[in-house]
Parts: C-alpha cells; sequence; structure tokens
C-alpha cells in the first residue's frame, strides 16, 4: 500500500513538472512570436524575390541585377537561394545591413519543364518563403519571374499564399508561357487550372507582364498568345495588370531579363523610388522596341 502512494506521489511529480516545462515551452514560444510580428510590422525591407525559368540555375539574373545597380545607384544586394529535391535549402551571397531592397533569387535543383514539375517546383519556393519571411521578417515584398518563373509565381499565389501580415506588391512576368506553347483555341491543363483558381489570388496585386515578340508571333520560344494569356488569369482580380510588349532583336526569350527596355520596366514599375505611384488602369498595352 505504501508502495502505490508512493508512485502515485512520484507521478503526480513528474506530471507537475512535464506540465511546468510545456506551460515555460509556451510561453517562450509565444514571446518569440509576438517579437517577431513586431519586427515585421517595423520592418522597412522590401525585397525583390525572382525565380528564373525552367533550366536556369540562381546565377540567372546576375546580369540583370549588374545592370539595375549601375542605372540605379543604389547597390542592391544579391542573396541566392537553391532549393535541393531532399528538402535542403542553401544560401550563397547576402544581405548588406540597411538594404532595405535586396534581390533575393530563389532556384531548384528540379529546374525542369512541364506543368507537374511547375507545380513541385510552387511547392519547393514555398518552403524557401517560409524560410525566407522567418529570417529576414519582412511585412512586403515584390516578384520577378522569367518565362517559367511566372508560373511558379502564378501557382505559389494561388495555392500556398495565404498571409495576413505579408503583401506582395508588385509582381513582373517576363515572357512566361501561360499555355506553353499552345494556340489559345487549344487550352492547355495549366492555363484552365490557373483560371479556375484565380479568386484565389492576392486582390490588391500590380502585374505587368512583359510579352516578347520578335517578329509579332513569338519571341524565339513562347508564342505571343501564350504570354498575353495571363490577363485571362489576373485581369478583373488584381488591382492592376498591365501587359508590356517588348519588340525587336533583343526581344529573343533568354535575352529579355537582360534586355535595357525590361531593365527600365523594373526602374519604373517594380522597385520603390521615391512618391512611386501605383495609379493604373486595368489593363494597358504599352509597346517598347530596342530598335
Amino acid at each position: 500500500m505504501q508502495k502505490i502512494k508512493l508512485q502515485r506521489r512520484w507521478l503526480v511529480l513528474v506530471l507537475l513538472l512535464v506540465t511546468g516545462c510545456l506551460a515555460i515551452l509556451a510561453a517562450h514560444w509565444a514571446n518569440q512570436n509576438i517579437e517577431l510580428m513586431e519586427n515585421r510590422q517595423r520592418s522597412v525591407m522590401s525585397p525583390v524575390i525572382m525565380i528564373p525559368g525552367s533550366s536556369a540555375t540562381v546565377n540567372r539574373f546576375d546580369s540583370l541585377v549588374r545592370k539595375l545597380n549601375r542605372v540605379d545607384h543604389r547597390n542592391h544586394s544579391l542573396l541566392k537561394v537553391k532549393v535541393y529535391n531532399n528538402g535542403q535549402i542553401t544560401y550563397s551571397g547576402k544581405i548588406q545591413p540597411r538594404d532595405r531592397e535586396p534581390f533575393i533569387v530563389v532556384g531548384f535543383q528540379n529546374n525542369h519543364d512541364g506543368y507537374q514539375n511547375i507545380k513541385l517546383q510552387a511547392r519547393m519556393f514555398n518552403k524557401a518563403f517560409k524560410q525566407l519571411k522567418s529570417r529576414y521578417a519582412f511585412n512586403n515584398f515584390k516578384g520577378i519571374g522569367h518565362s517559367n518563373g511566372g508560373l511558379v509565381y502564378t501557382y505559389f499565389l494561388e495555392h500556398y499564399f495565404n498571409e495576413r501580415q505579408i503583401r506582395i506588391t508588385r509582381l513582373l512576368t517576363i515572357a512566361s508561357p501561360y499555355n506553353f506553347a499552345e494556340p489559345l483555341n487549344r487550352k492547355t491543363e495549366m492555363l484552365s487550372d490557373f483560371e479556375d483558381a484565380r479568386d484565389q489570388l492576392p486582390k490588391n496585386l500590380s502585374v505587368y507582364a512583359v510579352v516578347g515578340s520578335e517578329n509579332y508571333i513569338e519571341d524565339g520560344l513562347v508564342p505571343v498568345s501564350s504570354a498575353e494569356a495571363g490577363k485571362y488569369i489576373y485581369q478583373g482580380v488584381v488591382k492592376h495588370y498591365t501587359q508590356i510588349t517588348v519588340t525587336g532583336k533583343l526581344a529573343q526569350h533568354s535575352a529579355l531579363p537582360q534586355n535595357k527596355q525590361v531593365i527600365d520596366i523594373i526602374q519604373q514599375y517594380i522597385l520603390n523610388r521615391p512618391h512611386h505611384r501605383q495609379v493604373r488602369p486595368n489593363l494597358s498595352t504599352n509597346n517598347y522596341s530596342d530598335e
């Protein structure tokens, strides 16, 4: 009998210790969350998060960033994030202290083409995004996606991005093939899915879609009609949708991220500037030529 009483006392003592430890851990977790929320609200960082297209690496935007830094004179940092198929995430480069608008490139080991891979890359991007928002506690960001990178962004925004404390304010897609290489009278499964889920897109987002045109039919890879199909996804749902056509010999698909006109578009529409205004019509088409 005495032994049973002793066992009960030890059990009560263990339960009290476990309960106390759990209470301490819960309080610590709550304090950390509150601190993170406060830091996020105070943050002045507004990164530009970039996703390259299929077969491209985290180095895809090196030339773009160099050119922007030359003309912008603000020396934006460049951080490269690679997501591996096993879930590992590696970082190279760094964000300089007091840099309010760094460039962050997120690339994937699985950088292949195809709708199923777009879905996988969106899930991988979501994992990287969760790490980035915890590390840097920003409350808003801008996005740039070249080619399939724009498709990854679209799937991510429709299926994963459900943030209350973080806003994506502007998105630039560059020659993104929303219907792959198919004509619009043969709508792909991907475009149909994008249209079906469009109501999940952030409503306060301004989207700028660059369409490359070497010959008014395609940019050497992506048909003009496929890049223009972004309007069926974004127009009428987001705050602003603006389509911009870039023509000429430097409007070839892989050359577009380094195209001078695209650099100008990023400066004008994506980067934060003094007295930056976002008053845009719901749909406008602008044409730029390098000739």
